[in-house]
């Protein structure tokens, strides 16, 4: 799902479904730039933060389940979803990518966009992923909640027995919905011991953030930190600081989805350092839904020189023509990184993930063994 024309400095450069002009990822100018820094990123083991389930189903996918369910105008031609995925605004994408939701119909849609998606993120080295999935776009349509969970849980399960990718649960709140009957039913089934599933480690809140202030979730937040869940809401992407604020104060944000406007207020970036806050930043993704103009003018170069932790992410990879990998590369160019420093920001999206203390020590240490035996050839 990428396309190649000359990039700024005349070489040929995979831009993705981002806007033209757009800088390359490490496949085109970034690679050139820094000889086999694609190559390292490749095999370099890592994880993933913030990504989301039905976002990230690849085109191959998107097609077949638009093929099962032909009332769709979901393009069944992977080719054409080159197309389809190239978005004016946020609330285009928006738009576009319910319409895909609507293709998850059934049980089985669940089970084979959940362990596909498994198999892309081992293909890439990704040891541990948060998968945000938004339950209440599958149950409104009719997919019963217990099998919703099985399905889930059984391509979680299988993903790790074959791909040794290890999968964790964030359900999210489609902001878009409101603060009514879908964030109700979201922390209902994020809750309730009969229904929640052995993988779900937090609770989010995604879709737009304008006309949607995070304060009137903090009653589902508070409760599902009640039942030992972590808080992880959107925050700042499309909007200012203060929402970033807000998801502080009021949903007692232990990471901020993107933050991506927190560098407009000093003190903000001052107090994410300061707690150490990560954010789960998405370069990519905020070119393609344009929350920013150009990659030259992303927020990640300032969001370091604050010292605040930075954790790179693929947000919903296909959609914007990009996977965790190009992600890697683009951050190591904006932020003049050689293989050490493209090492140490996977080490920070393993220290800022929920993983157990023996699971984030063992994927350290194999992050360490390759970056130390790649250095050393």
């Amino acid at each position: 799902m990428t396309d190649h024309h000359a990039a700024p400095d005349g070489t040929t450069a995979s831009t993705g479904l981002t806007a033209p002009g757009t800088p390359a990822g490490p496949t085109g100018a970034d690679a050139a730039a820094r000889p086999g820094l694609h190559s390292f990123i490749a095999g370099l083991p890592k994880a993933e933060l913030h990504v989301h389930h039905v976002g990230s189903a690849s085109p191959r996918i998107v097609a077949e389940l638009a093929a099962r369910h032909p009332d769709s105008k979901v393009p069944t031609d992977p080719e054409a979803l080159v197309d389809y995925f190239t978005f004016t605004d946020f609330a285009h994408f928006i738009e576009v990518y319910l319409s895909v939701v609507d293709l998850i119909r059934t049980p089985e849609d669940v089970r084979l966009l959940t362990y596909e998606v498994a198999r892309d993120l081992a293909r890439q080295q990704v040891r541990y992923a948060e998968l945000t999935i938004t339950p209440y776009s599958s149950t409104r349509r009719g997919i019963d909640e217990r099998a919703f969970m099985d399905a889930v849980e059984d391509a979680r399960k299988a993903a790790e027995a074959e791909f040794g990718t290890v999968l964790r649960w964030c359900f999210d709140i489609p902001g878009e919905e409101g603060n009514g009957a879908a964030a109700e039913e979201t922390v209902r089934l994020a809750t309730d011991d009969r229904l929640r599933p052995e993988g779900l480690v937090s609770f989010g809140l995604g879709g737009p953030e304008i006309g949607v202030p995070r304060p009137q979730f903090k009653p589902y937040f508070d409760r599902a930190i009640a039942a030992g869940l972590h808080s992880v809401p959107h925050a700042g992407e499309t909007t200012g600081p203060q929402t970033v604020w807000d998801a502080l104060t009021e949903l007692r944000a232990e990471r901020i989805g993107h933050g991506t406007s927190s560098a407009r207020d000093p003190r903000l970036l001052a107090h994410l350092a300061e707690h150490r806050i990560p954010l789960e930043v998405c370069p990519t993704s905020n070119i393609a839904t344009r929350a920013v103009a150009t990659l030259d003018e992303h927020p990640i170069k300032e969001f370091a020189r604050a010292g605040v932790l930075v954790t790179v992410n693929s947000d919903d990879p296909p959609m914007f023509g990009t996977d965790l990998n190009n992600e890697y590369g683009v951050a190591a160019r904006l932020l003049d990184l050689d293989e050490q420093g493209v090492a140490a920001l996977a080490r920070n999206a393993v220290e800022a993930s929920f993983l157990d203390p023996a699971g984030k020590a063992r994927i350290l240490d194999e992050i360490d063994s390759y970056t130390s035996a790649w250095l050393a050839n």
